[in-house]
């Protein structure tokens, strides 16, 4: 088996289980872009397999410690494995994320379960040239009524892949309902956002909705109305959903009427509406989409997100409460909170922290692995100044 040999002191000694071009040492029988390689350290111990892609910046990415082909059998096994995590976490009929890429074994590849749907990405070379058989398990363990590939990530650029979206197994199910929550949610696996709905927010959703029973509530960058319909739902005094999609304020709107709730949702700027609205809120959610997708644009990133804490912040009154979010795993959590202080210090608001949130137990993070934990969140309350 082609491979390479890892330098020493590279990350992977230390846990983590990339390989960038800068830590290799050397590259021996002449390896092809997407295919399973081994990993020597420089005394020629084995160090497992990995895939291998010459032209990403992560050349390669260790998926065992052990000599292992990616044949129909492994992804069996590590599909059932990923399952049964699930099965634990107790969801129930809700949908859910099945793979989770390295968490699971799998670098690159994302299964999430909508009813009898399924969704797929395969952002990796290695997992890309493989569908085949990754559709073959997936149909062997679960008998979907259709798979679809939902490749349209931006970071398939990196790894010299093209966008799609195509049928892996059954025909397009066009849109349907699916259950989240206790509410009601129309989902599009071809034209929707990501594979459907942001699973990783599921958790938060049901948590802020908890403490939002006879608030008014603003809930920024609504998408689909995630947050908006649970506080809804909840018994918040009254709603206001604000996205600067078009598409987005009309699915909140259908969700609405679906559920049987009444909020006013906004099209329009999150950014100008803060900076123009009214302090008449008990509680403000931000949720943004990711501000920055690599490290080169963290500091921006950093000055949008500084920009929304203070406008929301000046916009709560005493026993206020702003519940905000961050997707970027670039931004740490030490980073992201810092940014909400700063911004209360202008604001001159002091606050005290109620709540921490984090992506979905289907989401699992590896300590060892710092990129698979990338949301945070925090719940704060603007108290009297100390």
């Amino acid at each position: 088996m082609p491979g390479i040999v890892i330098a020493p002191r590279a990350r992977l000694f230390h846990g983590h289980e990339w390989i960038y071009a800068g830590e290799i040492r050397k590259t021996f029988g002449d390896p092809q872009p997407g295919e399973v390689i081994t990993l020597k350290d420089f005394r020629d111990r084995p160090l497992g397999s990995a895939i291998y892609n010459p032209h990403s910046l992560i050349v390669a990415r260790r998926f065992s410690r052990r000599r292992q082909e990616l044949d129909l059998d492994f992804f069996r096994r590590r599909i059932d494995r990923a399952l049964q995590f699930r099965q634990r976490l107790a969801l129930g009929d809700s949908p859910v994320r099945l793979v989770w890429s390295e968490s699971d074994g799998l670098p690159g590849l994302i299964v999430d379960r909508y009813g009898n749907h399924l969704v797929v990405q395969a952002l990796t070379l290695g997992m890309h040239q493989r569908l085949d058989l990754i559709t073959e398990a997936l149909v062997e363990l679960l008998t979907p009524v259709s798979i679809i590939l939902r490749n349209d990530s931006p970071v398939l650029k990196a790894e010299g892949l093209e966008t799609e979206i195509r049928a892996l197994h059954g025909s397009e199910p066009g849109a349907f309902e699916v259950t989240a929550n206790g509410l009601i949610f129309e989902v599009d696996l071809i034209d929707g956002q990501k594979t459907g709905l942001y699973l990783d927010q599921l958790g938060s959703h049901a948590e802020v909705a908890s403490m939002a029973k006879g608030l008014r509530v603003l809930d920024c960058f609504t998408n689909q109305g995630g947050f908006a319909l649970a506080c809804a739902r909840a018994g918040a005094a009254k709603v206001t959903a604000v996205d600067i999609s078009g598409p987005a304020c009309e699915a909140t709107r259908r969700n609405a009427n679906r559920n049987g709730l009444d909020m006013e949702v906004v099209e329009h700027n999150v950014f100008d509406f803060l900076k123009h609205a009214e302090a008449e809120y008990d509680l403000i959610i931000l949720d943004p989409p990711s501000f920055t997708r690599n490290k080169k644009s963290l500091n921006d990133a950093m000055r949008g997100y500084k920009e929304i804490h203070l406008r929301a912040l000046k916009l709560l009154e005493k026993g206020g409460l702003l519940s905000t979010y961050c997707c970027s795993h670039h931004a740490s959590r030490e980073a992201f909170l810092d940014n909400l202080v700063s911004a209360s210090v202008d604001a001159k608001k002091s606050l005290r922290l109620l709540t921490e949130h984090r992506q979905r137990g289907d989401h699992p993070i590896l300590p060892a692995l710092p990129e698979t934990s990338y949301l945070k969140g925090f719940t704060v309350e603007v108290i009297p100044s100390i």
